[in-house]
């Protein structure tokens, strides 16, 4: 599944990932591939990836390892969609 993530700034993140959970604003969801199309808001609270990746350098300041093998991202809002296993995070 492809994953990117934009923030008003730049682009974030690109690249192929095994999940995604994020923080919807009625509670976390996860999204693996072949998931059904999506679009919701999202609140503050992290963006949860798993996969092997790499983070561009000039981004990887914003990245955190979380406890269970996934990367974190920060965000305070933001919108998600998903359809045909790309996701786009329009994140805050």
């Amino acid at each position: 599944m492809y994953l990117e993530i934009v923030s008003p700034e730049a682009v974030l993140f690109t690249g192929e990932v095994d999940s995604v959970a994020v923080p919807g604003i009625n509670g976390e969801f996860q999204m693996l591939t072949d998931h059904a199309p999506i679009v919701s808001l999202l609140q503050k609270g992290n963006i949860k990836i798993k996969g092997s990746f790499d983070i561009d350098e000039s981004h990887q300041a914003k990245f955190k390892n979380g406890d269970k093998g996934e990367t974190l991202l920060a965000i305070h809002s933001g919108t998600i969609e998903l359809k045909e296993n790309k996701i786009i995070i329009l994140a805050d």
